[in-house]
């Protein structure tokens, strides 16, 4: 999908563009490429990096400290962020919760924490699912009960992205027991470094630590950092996850992964005269990744349409999850049959650094792989999605 056919929009993307090649961090680009992962200090820098330039809260307006930038500028941004090779902005802040505070929240909550979302120096981390609350998430028993100016929290939290690097953690949490299991939720916020709050690494399958179970025993914090009104965080939740599923796109990135391995399987593998890219098979499997990439787009840019204006994503976000998780599904496997074919092979600079970490083939782009397997179960399944698209889209 070419945006470029409006001057503004030419100059914009030269800008952006201009940015990460001579301004980004260069040692943060470097690590991300090797795959490896970025410690907390060097999270906070990439953020930072970006809020200095007004740009880490991307799609907020400017009132609340975004750059007020129209979609199609958001949308150009995000893309260049990924073919740069950038780390994801973590969106727990700036994602999530910012704009749950912006619309729901209090001047005073606006005040105090906006200011440190947008500009990257304080970190957030989710706290939805439970050990028996996952895609079932109106079944948390996660509790709050009020005690005067204060709600004392009990319960944990699981699978809780960023929470190692996070300050603060929003929580959906049960202040009363309704008929209804969706009543009686209400969205709180706590900081993490405080009595009684324990995290606790959960390492994955690659070595890597980016998950965590989050402990609450008797944490107090004020009612004051309850966003809303008490029993209607499912409510506010339901906002939030209309645009975490609008999150997953990342249209740019897939297309340099599509690139390189295009190159890669071009090339000729190690004790043969056989490219990959002459199998008919493979080919065609590339080829509908990259029309896979295309849809999607289309796709992103319609549901975009729907907030331009300060709504919601809507049901239709469910749609756009399912075909994002499941594009870069593909996209990896595909990457994975190559590195098959070629081992650890070194590749030229055209290659993607993404996949290559300096011509160290096939160790990131292996690991990018088992990340993406846990894409359809995060944010809510795609078989949940697909429940919520089959009611509430096809009204079956």
């Amino acid at each position: 999908m070419n945006l470029d056919y409006d001057p503004e929009l030419v100059k914009f993307r030269e800008d952006v563009q201009s940015y990460f090649e001579r301004d980004y961090p260069k040692d943060i680009l470097d690590k991300v490429a090797r795959g490896d992962s970025l410690t907390t200090p060097e999270v906070r820098k990439a953020e930072m990096a970006l809020g200095a330039k007004g740009w880490l809260a991307s799609a907020w307006p400017a009132e609340y400290g975004g750059p007020g930038w129209s979609i199609e500028e958001q949308y150009i941004f995000d893309d260049e962020l990924e073919r740069a090779g950038a780390p994801t902005v973590t969106p727990m802040g700036v994602v999530y919760v910012g704009p749950v505070v912006y619309t729901f929240g209090t001047d005073d909550q606006k005040a105090q924490w906006l200011p440190g979302i947008a500009d990257g120096s304080v970190g957030w981390a989710q706290g939805y699912s439970e050990p028996g609350a996952g895609s079932d998430l109106a079944s948390l028993q996660f509790s709050a009960v009020r005690d005067g100016d204060e709600y004392i929290l009990n319960g944990t939290k699981i699978w809780t992205s960023a929470a190692n690097h996070a300050d603060w953690i929003f929580l959906l949490t049960r202040t009363s027991q309704e008929a209804k299991k969706q009543m009686g939720i209400t969205f709180i916020c706590a900081e993490l470094d405080q009595p009684g709050v324990t995290v606790k690494p959960i390492i994955s399958i690659d070595g890597k630590y980016h998950l965590s179970q989050v402990d609450f025993v008797d944490v107090r914090v004020p009612v004051s950092n309850r966003i809303g009104e008490e029993g209607k965080g499912w409510t506010y939740s339901q906002y939030l996850l209309g645009n975490e599923r609008t999150s997953y796109a990342r249209i740019g990135g897939k297309r340099t992964q599509l690139a390189s391995i295009r190159a890669i399987a071009s090339q000729i593998p190690t004790g043969g005269n056989h490219r990959l890219i002459e199998d008919a098979a493979f080919a065609a499997r590339l080829s509908a990744a990259e029309i896979r990439v295309d849809a999607l787009e289309i796709t992103t840019l319609r549901v975009l349409c729907s907030v331009k204006d300060g709504g919601s994503p809507g049901n239709e976000a469910s749609i756009l999850k399912i075909m994002a998780t499941e594009t870069a599904q593909e996209i990896t496997g595909l990457f994975c049959v190559a590195a098959a074919e070629h081992g650890m092979r070194k590749f030229p600079d055209s290659v993607s650094p993404e996949w290559t970490g300096h011509n160290a083939f096939a160790a990131p782009g292996v690991a990018t792989y088992f990340g993406t397997r846990a894409q359809s179960i995060y944010g809510g399944t795609n078989e949940i999605q697909r429940n919520i698209i089959a009611k509430r889209v096809l009204g079956l």
